[in-house]
């Protein structure tokens, strides 16, 4: 399953996150696992595994959100959301 969205909202916080192009989150969509971990944290859920979440994204190669780290996205979500 590929990522269809449109991430540019969010284009800054990826644009700093470091790149990232092995383990479980190679080619995950990183703006999607922003999305989901900003979930997590707006609704003060920790209850997750991480690896599992980053399993159910979707994948991307597109331009914002390409060979960035989607475990360093989804974390960077969590702590936004609980703000």
């Amino acid at each position: 399953m590929n990522c269809n969205k449109n991430h540019d909202d969010i284009k800054k916080i990826l644009d700093s996150l470091k790149d990232d192009q092995g383990g479980v989150g190679r080619h995950k969509c990183a703006g999607c696992a922003y999305e989901k971990g900003f979930d997590y944290g707006k609704t003060k859920n920790d209850n997750f595994n991480l690896k599992d979440e980053l399993h159910k994204l979707p994948e991307s190669q597109a331009s914002t959100q390409r060979h960035k780290c989607a475990s360093s996205a989804f974390c960077q979500g969590y702590i936004e959301g609980r703000k």
